[in-house]
């Protein structure tokens, strides 16, 4: 085994992408993901008929700073617990997996939380709830789908190649 990546990898001729890549492109996609949701499903919440242009706009960017950090600690525990040090080439299913489920699970109780308990925020009649969980049917779904479409987003490009580069400036002739 060479680095993190097996032999066999080169044998079939997979040219797989690193860790850190993954990561970058995954959390690059869930943030810009993640503010579209946030505003688009905005209408669904009474903030949308109370609320002026700037508190809109301020909250719609609070939102989706919060599922940047939900998703970064929902993939850093699913890595954690599923992973290995071979990942996104191994183990790739368990963690997208993990991460989905850890994001919606705390997802789910933080619209209870917040609606339930501290009347942080309110859906308006426009919003679908599921009757048993008392969540939103948006920010479940936004759970399942920004998530998934960021894996796909992570892992869909091919690795680029390394480029060489060396610390001492050529030498001049």
């Amino acid at each position: 085994m060479t680095g993190v990546h097996s032999d066999m990898d080169r044998v079939r001729g997979e040219r797989s992408i690193g860790w850190l890549s993954a990561l970058r492109r995954y959390m690059a996609f869930v943030a810009a993901a993640n503010l579209v949701w946030e505003f688009a499903h905005m209408p669904l919440y009474t903030l949308w008929e109370t609320g002026s242009a700037g508190e809109i706009v301020f909250a719609a960017a609070h939102c989706t700073g919060g599922d940047i950090l939900i998703a970064l600690s929902a993939l850093m525990l699913s890595l954690f617990l599923l992973g290995n040090g071979a990942w996104p080439t191994e183990r790739r299913l368990p963690v997208v997996a993990g991460t989905v489920a850890f994001g919606l699970a705390y997802t789910i109780f933080s619209e209870w939380l917040n609606i339930e308990v501290r009347q942080a925020w309110a859906y308006r009649d426009l919003m679908p709830v599921i009757p048993v969980l008392g969540a939103g049917v948006s920010p479940v779904l936004q759970w399942i789908v920004v998530p998934l479409a960021s894996f796909h987003f992570a892992m869909a490009f091919p690795a680029t190649s390394q480029r060489s580069e060396t610390l001492d400036p050529p030498a001049s002739a």
